[in-house]
């Protein structure tokens, strides 16, 4: 086996050792707490840090998602993240981390620094913080000439098969299948040295959870969502934090685009029973009426919420029952390839999509074709409507076709680039303008691209819509609880004077659309 020693760098080493010996000893001394006020309650359960390497990330090249997977990833394991930190290509900074970090927490894992170029300075670096030799592994040369197809050790891609001495290839074992990779992950004393392309650092991980698990500590975590502001219950979590101490730790986190609730509050513990008792405890601290039986994935369970909402013999639910007739009736006609949502992003078509999902989902449970939904872009669109928007996409997992232009171009437009579709259903009221003669389903006018209008919200009024997207915990676009009642453009469309309060503070502000009393208001604000 052929060694490289470093003398220049051997004598930073051992500065860095010193330096970060003397760090560790000082942060234990003078801070034997060392935690915040949600530090982990259970000093028993191994900890890990995470150091992310690459100049990319700190300049704003490449987005950081790797820390976000380990740190989910070692929770469910029972490994307690400390520390994230980011750091650049320069090998006296990551030595120096290595060496902090390492004596600091059970695991140190790396992202990044790895591969055949000059800025590839993760495993030379981590040699340097523990004083040791860069050896060629015989193992990992047959391993780069059989991936790169390379045998000169001159060869820049043999700078893979360069690591410390000490270090140990770990074979990780695919999930799915059971066979072993082909290519190990590289770890020394407790540094697991993981690559920085995500895809790659993901399979490595998966494969190799042994090596974090088995500790017998699981985390538990309860969430509490509250309509109040956080200045409102701060005194309480203060109060709740400080008699728990170290036994369970609690996170207040404001949401500012929830149409639902306004903070969430996270108690978690490595005790199920702490975690019960804390939970009963903040619930008993809180404003009255402030806590919100939120649905956090209202989409999954859509069929069978829709379905049992439309057979609870209330009002609201003969209008649903209605609605989903109309639907099947339209997927009794047309395949699922024929028929698309027309969507911009409104209440009504909000509620239309979520009617059509959940009886796709019922009729369909196991279709693999996507949503289509219909985007009509207009000029000067809301920013707060386009995120909407994107943010639906991604939530219902839906194929967004979009055009720009009048309504007859944006279908005409459609009828050219996908003429298997057939169907539309439309968000329309019959209080909408020139609605009153539609009927459930109709085909568009003489001289119109030809199509079926569906037409399933027809009989449904301005608090019907309401009701729905409320009662189900639907989210919809952030403008409606901004005072905004029906959108148009950023050039048409004002909030409803209907809804404009002065605080006691004698602050001008708007309540939610939900909130309008008059529907015939409900178009006021629109030019």
């Amino acid at each position: 086996m052929l060694m490289f020693s470093f003398p220049k760098l051997s004598r930073a080493a051992v500065r860095v050792r010193r330096l970060a010996a003397h760090l560790s000893n000082a942060t234990m001394s003078t801070n034997p707490q060392s935690s915040s006020l949600s530090s982990p309650p259970n000093r028993d359960a191994p900890t890990a840090a995470i150091l992310i390497i690459g100049d990319e990330i700190l300049k704003g090249h490449t987005v950081d998602t790797n820390s976000a997977f380990l740190t989910k990833a070692l929770r469910k394991l029972g490994v307690s993240v400390q520390r994230i930190t980011v750091i650049p290509d320069v090998r006296e900074v990551i030595a120096k981390e290595v060496a902090l970090l390492s004596a600091q927490y059970t695991h140190l894992i790396t992202s990044g620094g790895i591969g055949p170029t000059h800025d590839d300075v993760t495993f030379e670096s981590v040699a340097m913080a523990f004083q040791e030799e860069l050896c060629i592994n015989p193992d990992l040369v047959k391993l780069v000439e059989e991936f790169f197809g390379v045998g000169e050790k001159k060869n820049a891609a043999m700078k893979l098969a360069m690591v410390p001495r000490s270090a140990k290839l770990n074979y990780g074992t695919d999930p799915q299948t059971g066979q072993l990779h082909r290519y190990p992950l590289v770890s020394v004393r407790n540094v697991y040295i993981f690559p920085g392309i995500p895809s790659l650092m993901e399979k490595a991980f998966n494969g190799l959870e042994h090596l974090f698990a088995g500790s017998g500590t699981t985390f538990h975590t309860r969430e509490v969502f509250i309509d109040s502001d956080e200045t409102d219950i701060a005194p309480a979590l203060g109060k709740l934090q400080a008699s728990w101490g170290r036994k369970v730790s609690l996170g207040s986190y404001p949401d500012w685009l929830s149409n639902y609730y306004r903070v969430k509050v996270v108690v978690d513990s490595d005790s199920m029973e702490e975690v019960e008792k804390a939970r009963a405890k903040l619930l008993q601290m809180l404003p009255k009426d402030s806590v919100v039986p939120l649905i956090t994935d209202p989409v999954s369970i859509a069929p069978a919420e829709v379905y049992k909402l439309a057979n609870s013999g209330s009002e609201l639910g003969e209008k649903v029952m209605s609605a989903l007739k109309t639907i099947e009736a339209a997927l009794d006609q047309y395949s699922t390839q024929e028929v698309c949502v027309g969507f911009n992003g409104g209440k009504d078509c909000t509620a239309l999509l979520h009617l059509y999902y959940a009886a796709l989902k019922r009729r369909l449970p196991d279709v693999k074709d996507k949503v289509k939904v219909l985007y009509i872009r207009i000029v000067s669109p809301f920013p707060e409507m386009e995120r909407f928007l994107q943010d639906t996409a991604k939530r219902y997992d839906v194929e967004l076709i979009s055009v720009e232009g009048s309504i007859w171009q944006a279908l005409n437009d459609v009828k050219e680039r996908r003429p298997e579709l057939k169907a539309v259903l439309m968000g329309t009221r019959r209080s909408d303008p020139y609605s009153h003669t539609l009927t459930p389903m109709c085909p568009t006018d003489p001289g119109w691209p030809e199509y079926m209008r569906v037409n399933p919200l027809l009989d449904w009024t301005y608090h019907d819509i309401w009701s729905f997207l409320r009662t189900l915990y639907v989210p919809y676009c952030i403008l409606y609880d901004k005072g905004y009642t029906s959108l148009g453009s950023m050039d048409n469309t004002s909030r409803n004077a209907a809804l404009q309060v002065v605080d006691e503070r004698g602050v001008t502000r708007y309540k939610p659309a939900y909130l309008l009393e008059n529907e015939e208001e409900e178009r006021n604000s629109r030019a």
